[in-house]
Order: C-alpha cells, then sequence, then structure tokens
C-alpha cells in the first residue's frame, strides 16, 4: 500500500526495516540467551523458574527500549542521511520512523513474548495472534494511508500509526495468555539474578553476531542504494516478496532452536541432533517450492506492490536470483538457529560475521567500484548464502556443538 503512496515512500519503509535489524541487536542481547534457558527449564519440567526468568527479561526489555524509543524520535531524518538517501526519502523516512520509535516497547515486549513462548513450545497460539495483528495491520493500512470511514489520509505516517496499533494488540493478547494457569509459560514476580546472567551471557555472543550482521546489510544497503531510488525500492520490495520464502525457513528455524534446547535439557542429545535434521529437511522442501515461484512469477508478484516500471524490472530480477538461493538459505537458517537452541552463540558470530565481510560486503564494493551493474551485487549476495549454508551444514554434522554447557 505504501508503494502507492509514492516510490520515495516505499523506499523509506525498506530502509526502516534495515534500522530495525539495529534495533534487534538489543533484543538479541536478551531474547537468545532467553530462548536457550526457557527451552532448557521447559525440557527439565521446570516451568515456575521459566516464568521467573520471562518476567525478568520483561523488566530488562522495558529499561532498554526506552533509549531506542528516545534515540529514534529524535534521530530519525539522521539515520536515513547517512545511509546516502535522496532527500525525500528522508524526509519520508523522518515521518515514519519518528513514529515507529515511540511504540519500542511494545515492539520488544511482543518480540520477547512470541520468542520465549516458541522456546517453550507454544508456538499455536502465537498463531493465531499474528495472524489477527497481521489482518489488523493490513486493514488499518487501508484506512490511514489513503483515508477510508471518516479518517483523513495520511499516507506514510498512517502505515507508522497502523503498525503500532497491531502491535499494541499482540502485546496484549499475549498478557492474557501468558495469564492463563494452563499456558506453558507465565509470569512469575521474581527477578533471579543468576538466570539473567546466564541469558546475558549466551546472549551477548548473539547480540554482536546480530549487531556485525546488521553493519553490514546496512553498508549493503548503501551501496545499492549509490545506484538509485529505483534500484533501491526495487531491492526492497524483493525482499519483502522473498519473504513468503522466508516464514517457512524461520518457523522451522524456530522449532529447532526450541526442540533442540528442550532435548539438551532433559540431557536426549541423539534427539536434539535429531531435532535439527527433522526440521531443516522440511524447511528445504518448503522454502525450495516457494523459491520456485518466485523464479516463475517475478512481475505477477511485484506488480502487487508498485507500478514503477523500473522498480519492478529491478525487483524482478532480485526474485528470480533468490528464488535460486532458497535452499541453501533453509541451511542458515535451520541450522544456526538450532546452534543458537543450544547455546553455541560463539560458533554462530564467527561464521556469520566472516561470511558477510568476506563474500558479501566487501565483494559489493569491489564491485560497485568497478562499475558493475545492480545483478552483479544479486549474484555476489547469492554466492555468500551458499557459501555460509554449507558451512552451518558442515558445523552442525560434527556434532561438537552438542556438549556445550551453559
Amino acid at each position: 500500500m505504501v508503494g502507492y503512496v509514492s516510490v520515495y515512500a516505499l523506499a523509506a519503509v525498506g530502509m526502516s526495516m534495515q534500522f530495525m535489524m539495529v534495533v534487534n541487536v538489543l533484543m538479541t542481547l536478551y531474547v537468545v540467551g532467553g530462548n536457550a534457558l526457557i527451552s532448557r527449564f521447559i525440557g527439565q519440567g521446570r516451568k515456575k523458574r521459566a516464568s521467573a526468568l520471562l518476567y525478568s527479561l520483561g523488566i530488562f526489555a522495558l529499561f532498554l527500549s526506552v533509549f531506542v524509543a528516545v534515540g529514534g524520535y529524535f534521530g530519525s531524518e539522521f539515520i536515513y542521511e547517512i545511509m546516502g538517501a535522496e532527500p525525500e526519502v528522508v524526509h519520508q523516512g523522518g515521518l515514519f520512523f519518528s513514529i515507529l520509535a515511540c511504540g519500542m516497547p511494545l515492539i520488544f515486549l511482543d518480540t520477547l513474548m512470541y520468542n520465549a513462548l516458541s522456546a517453550a513450545g507454544d508456538t499455536k497460539s502465537s498463531l493465531y495472534i499474528k495472524l489477527f495483528a497481521a489482518a489488523l495491520n493490513a486493514f488499518l493500512n487501508y484506512v490511514f494511508i489513503f483515508g477510508h470511514f471518516g479518517f483523513g489520509a495520511h499516507g506514510i505516517e498512517g502505515a507508522a500509526y497502523a503498525t503500532l496499533i497491531a502491535y499494541l494488540f499482540s502485546v496484549v493478547s499475549y498478557s492474557f495468555l501468558i495469564k492463563n494457569p494452563h499456558a506453558k509459560l507465565g509470569f512469575i514476580p521474581v527477578i533471579r539474578i543468576k538466570d539473567l546472567l546466564k541469558a546475558w551471557y549466551v546472549g551477548w555472543s548473539a547480540a554482536l553476531e546480530r549487531g556485525i550482521s546488521s553493519l553490514s546489510f546496512l553498508l549493503f544497503v548503501a551501496i545499492i542504494a549509490y545506484y538509485g531510488t529505483a534500484e533501491l525500492a526495487g531491492y526492497q520490495v524483493g525482499l519483502r516478496i522473498e519473504g513468503m520464502a522466508f516464514m517457512p525457513g524461520f518457523g522451522f528455524a524456530i522449532a529447532a532452536m526450541a526442540l533442540v534446547g528442550q532435548s539438551l535439557g532433559a540431557n536426549d542429545k541423539e534427539r536434539a541432533f535429531a531435532m535439527g535434521i527433522i526440521s531443516g529437511r522440511v524447511a528445504y522442501v518448503f522454502m525450495g517450492f516457494v523459491g520456485a515461484c518466485l523464479i516463475l512469477f517475478p512481475e505477477f508478484l511485484v506488480s502487487f506492490f508498485t507500478q514503477d516500471r523500473a522498480t519492478i524490472q529491478v525487483a524482478s530480477t532480485y526474485l528470480i536470483l533468490v528464488g535460486l538461493a532458497q535452499i541453501p538459505l533453509a541451511l542458515v537458517f535451520v541450522y544456526s538457529a538450532a546452534l543458537r537452541g543450544a547455546g553455541a552463540t560463539k560458533i554462530t558470530l564467527y561464521v556469520n560475521v566472516a561470511s558477510l565481510w568476506i563474500f558479501r560486503v566487501i565483494p559489493s564494493f569491489i564491485a560497485y567500484k568497478m562499475g558493475f551493474g545492480i545483478i552483479a551485487i544479486f549474484i555476489i549476495m547469492n554466492i555468500e548464502t551458499l557459501i555460509k549454508g554449507l558451512v552451518f551444514w558442515y558445523i552442525y554434522q560434527k556434532k561438537s556443538w552438542l556438549d556445550i554447557k551453559i
């Protein structure tokens, strides 16, 4: 819907998702370590201790979110400027991200509770909550962006308002769910410093990995931005559509993380290893199928987002190329998540950082300086995904990560 406002608005919203990757660095500090511990506690049958940890992590999440909200509100346009965006993209992005920043406490809590329930093994509740939240978000986008049912047309600002209301719905729903005594996880108002420190110990390397990876992606997007607004918007549209292939990967990555952690908590290493293998095989099938759809129907899919011919051409080329990389990407998603569920966050740190810089960012910069077109950048991205997927597969097969202690 934002694509019908303008190509500048579309590029601005797309770039904001890259900035949210940086925000995810702070969330990773408590989410990944919390997931690893909660899944092990559930595997050991210690629901109360898992619930106390969730409460402690919630307090910590709110504390962090306040700083992010203040920085995002006052520095929204500056963030776009340092990315080298065009003036109109900077203006549109400032309007969007300053509103989004005000809802950071909601975003932080939503991420925590979604991941915690998944680590405890309850993914169905999150499915229903997210389905309704997504439908609500889409409906409110229609109302606020274009102006319907008595509301004014707010353009890109309307998209931000719709997003925050959807997050509010999710957080309220999770809160009611967790208060149910029959839920797999609850809130127990006890702060156990020892467990918090354990979560941070596991999470710091994951946060560092996410931080360096986010910086890498921001630089990668900055390189694309130098090609022009059409190329930037095309990449962002292609990335959103590729999200259809991401979703099965994310889903089975969550399954692998939770089941590996729970199996290790129950001291069943053979089952822990098997859970990652099974999750990976199913992810290959789903992502491979969606990848084929991206290759066969790229322009049809892009036409839902924009009618700008230059943007459609770039996005379609992107989809054809990334469609070929969906199976290696499934390897990355599932096996890296399984390793994090086991607490092997240092391994994922080394692999992701080395791969992104050596095989993606630096080669892309060299290709741009040498005058290669945007297609060369997309090909480099695919090669990096393939290499990283093979490395994670090799590490997982070695099984040394099964002996990591938290």
